[in-house]
């Protein structure tokens, strides 16, 4: 589903706030009611949010992710933002690890016009496009390739990335519990990504403000594990305290 600025910020303001009504989304929008029943209609057969009477939540499963296209239209401008604030602080002549995710494929992205990189990746969409600039090595990990998203996972990428160690693993996240608990939704993806993280002298996170509180069925890890924290917005409470003393250094992109 290709969705219109109005749809998206619409899905934006339902994932910061959990749930919203029909009139509060008018409201917010400045269109008739009809117009955002509509636009609930189709989002919700999308599968990206779920209705009740009078209003609209999150889709409340914790086994299975949104599809792949919708997710890279979801904070599409707060992923940009994130990824030209992490493509600042890398410097010329690193070597990183990058894992599945739209907003680590943000991130590859803001990386064209870096020199002397040398990147690994378990992400087919990442490798695509970073071996278009004749500056970056990109080494692609062994494995099955996932059909949903071109991700590669199996105890063979876990096995691949083991041989290495990098500067900078940089990884997303499906969702952030209000313990600091990261989570995902596919076992054989935490594993290639705690292998990453423990393959990496530092290890940077990056997600937009719509994983906070989002919840997903398999645990990655803790705040604790991160270095660095990229983000598009101040976290919510408990968030930022959590941060702070787990001694996370956290970024939050500049606005446009």
């Amino acid at each position: 589903m290709d969705l219109n600025p109005r749809q998206s910020q619409l899905v934006e303001a339902v994932r910061h706030q959990g749930t919203l009504s029909i009139e509060a989304l008018a409201e917010r929008f400045g269109v008739t009611l009809q117009t955002v029943r509509r636009d609930v209609q189709r989002l919700a057969e999308a599968g990206m949010l779920a209705r009740f009477h009078g209003g609209v939540r999150l889709p409340g499963s914790t086994t299975e992710n949104v599809a792949y296209r919708q997710r890279q239209a979801m904070a599409a401008q707060a992923k940009q933002r994130i990824a030209r604030a992490v493509a600042a602080r890398i410097p010329n002549g690193c070597s990183l690890m990058m894992n599945i995710g739209t907003t680590t494929e943000a991130i590859a992205q803001a990386l064209m016009q870096h020199r002397d990189l040398r990147v690994i990746t378990n992400n087919l969409h990442i490798a695509a496009l970073l071996s278009t600039n004749p500056q970056c090595e990109v080494i692609v990990a062994s494995g099955s390739v996932r059909a949903s998203d071109q991700g590669i996972v199996g105890e063979a990428t876990v096995e691949f990335l083991s041989q290495f160690k990098v500067d900078i693993g940089l990884v997303g996240v499906s969702g952030i519990e209000a313990d600091g608990t990261l989570r995902d939704y596919d076992f054989r993806e935490v594993k290639v990504t705690r292998a990453l993280m423990a393959h990496a002298r530092e290890v940077w996170m990056a997600a937009d403000h719509t994983k906070f509180n989002r919840p997903a069925m398999v645990e990655l890890g803790h705040l604790q594990d991160l270095d660095v924290f990229f983000t598009d917005l101040p976290p919510p409470a408990p968030f930022a305290p959590l941060l702070q003393q787990a001694g996370v250094e956290c970024v939050v992109a500049d606005s446009d």
